[in-house]
């Protein structure tokens, strides 16, 4: 006697049309996304026409436009200020400031701000500016 034998399927699942779907999104994403530099302060940079782009240090000091400092991003008092900045230089390669400040921040608290970077031992000192367009 002989018995039929039901031939067995192999399941596949086809992921070709999973996989274009995936990398529209990624592309979509790619191409919508924005980065925001600073998200959590507006500043409004001073403009100048022969400023360069330059990236460096670990130390980074931002006035806005009511007078409060922050360094790092985390506010500060120009009482602490120096204090502070001894606190961090030690772990720091590049012993340089990057200072941004508002245009509408008074020049002496700019002056004093630099006169503290000095004092404790900064030899570069960067002032942040925008691009004139």
């Amino acid at each position: 006697m002989h018995l039929l034998e039901k031939k067995t399927r192999k399941v596949t699942i086809n992921i070709t049309s999973l996989i274009d779907v995936v990398l529209l999104l990624l592309i979509f994403f790619m191409l919508t996304t924005s980065f925001v530099e600073q998200p959590g302060m507006k500043l409004d940079l001073p403009e100048t026409k022969s400023s360069k782009g330059e990236r460096t240090g670990d130390l980074e000091i931002t006035v806005q436009a009511d007078g409060s400092i922050f360094l790092n991003g985390k506010i500060t008092g120009m009482e602490e200020l120096e204090t502070q900045i001894k606190d961090i230089l030690p772990g720091i390669d590049e012993k340089s400031l990057i200072l941004k400040a508002d245009k509408t921040v008074q020049h002496g608290t700019v002056v004093q701000i630099m006169d503290i970077a000095r004092s404790v031992g900064l030899q570069k000192i960067i002032i942040a500016s925008e691009q004139a367009k």
